[in-house]
C-alpha cells in the first residue's frame, strides 16, 4: 500500500502536468499556431513531454493540428466550454431583475435551473425570494431531479429524444405519493408541458410544496433554461397555479428576449 510519501509525489506530478496543459492553451492562445519545439521550449520540457500534452489536449477537442500537422491551435472544445459558461452568466444576468420583480409580485421563491444530463438533474443558477417567502433555504446550485420538479418537465419537454430515452432509462425515484415514476405518464405529461407552455409540480418533491415553470430560450429560440415560482401549496394552491402560470410564463418570455429571442 502507497505511503504518504508516495502520495506527495504523485499529486505533485498531477499538478504539475495540469499547470502545464493550461500554460500549452495559454500559449496557443496568445500566438495562433505553434509547434511542439516551441511549445516544449517555452515549458522548458522535454519536446517528447509536450508531445503527450498535446496529445491529451487534442484527444479532448481543446486543441488540434493543422492541415501539414506541423502546428498546433485551439481546438473546437474551447468554444464549447466558453459557450457553455458564457451561457450560464447570461442567464444568471440577465434573468436577475425578472426574478426579483416576479418573487416581489407574486410573494414566493424564484429560480432559474438549468439542464444537468449526466445527473439527470435541474441545477438553479440563480434565486430571488418574494416576501411571503418564509424560508430562507438557497436553492441555488442544488441539483434536483429532472422527472419531479415544474423546471425539470420544462427542461425534458424541450431536450431531444435520445436525451429524453438517457434521462427515462433510469429509475424515476418517487419522492413523495404524488411524484410521476411511470415513463408512459411522463411522457404524455411532457407533450402537454410543450404544448400548453408550463409545467406544473404539485407536491412530488416535497410534501406541501407546489411549483410551476416556463421555458427561457437562446436567440435561436432553443429552450436553455427555466423560471420557476415554487412555494407552500396553502399559499401556492391548485386553484391559483393558473393565475400564476400566466405570470411565470410572461417573466419567461421577457428573459428569453433579454437573451435576444424575438
Amino acid at each position: 500500500m502507497p505511503s504518504d510519501c508516495d502520495r506527495e509525489p504523485r499529486a505533485a506530478g498531477s499538478v504539475q502536468s495540469v499547470d502545464r496543459a493550461v500554460s500549452v492553451l495559454e500559449i496557443l492562445a496568445r500566438d495562433g499556431e505553434v509547434g511542439v519545439t516551441e511549445i516544449a521550449a517555452e515549458l522548458g520540457v522535454h519536446k517528447s513531454t509536450a508531445f503527450r500534452l498535446l496529445g491529451v489536449l487534442e484527444d479532448r477537442g481543446l486543441v488540434a493540428q493543422t492541415e501539414d500537422r506541423g502546428k498546433y491551435h485551439l481546438g473546437l472544445g474551447i468554444i464549447r466550454l466558453a459557450g457553455a459558461t458564457a451561457a450560464r452568466l447570461d442567464i444568471t444576468q440577465q434573468s436577475r431583475q425578472v426574478c426579483a420583480e416576479l418573487a416581489q409580485e407574486v410573494g414566493e421563491t424564484v429560480n432559474v435551473a438549468i439542464s444537468d444530463l449526466e445527473a439527470a438533474a435541474a441545477v438553479n443558477v440563480t434565486q430571488a425570494r418574494g416576501t411571503a417567502a418564509v424560508s430562507s433555504q438557497n436553492w441555488v446550485g442544488r441539483r434536483t431531479p429532472l422527472h419531479a420538479t415544474s423546471s425539470g418537465k420544462v427542461l425534458l419537454a424541450h431536450m431531444r429524444p435520445d436525451e429524453v430515452r438517457r434521462v427515462l432509462g433510469r429509475r424515476l425515484e418517487g419522492f413523495t405519493d404524488h411524484t410521476i415514476t411511470s415513463t408512459r405518464r411522463l411522457r404524455e405529461e411532457l407533450v402537454v408541458v410543450a404544448q400548453r407552455g408550463f409545467a406544473s409540480c404539485v407536491e412530488e418533491l416535497e410534501i406541501g410544496l407546489n411549483a410551476l415553470a416556463a421555458p427561457i430560450r437562446s436567440y435561436e429560440g432553443a429552450v436553455i433554461a427555466a423560471i420557476s415560482i415554487s412555494g407552500p401549496s396553502y399559499r401556492l394552491t391548485e386553484e391559483r397555479l393558473p393565475e400564476v402560470a400566466e405570470q411565470v410564463v410572461a417573466a419567461g418570455a421577457e428573459v428569453s428576449r433579454r437573451m435576444g429571442w424575438a
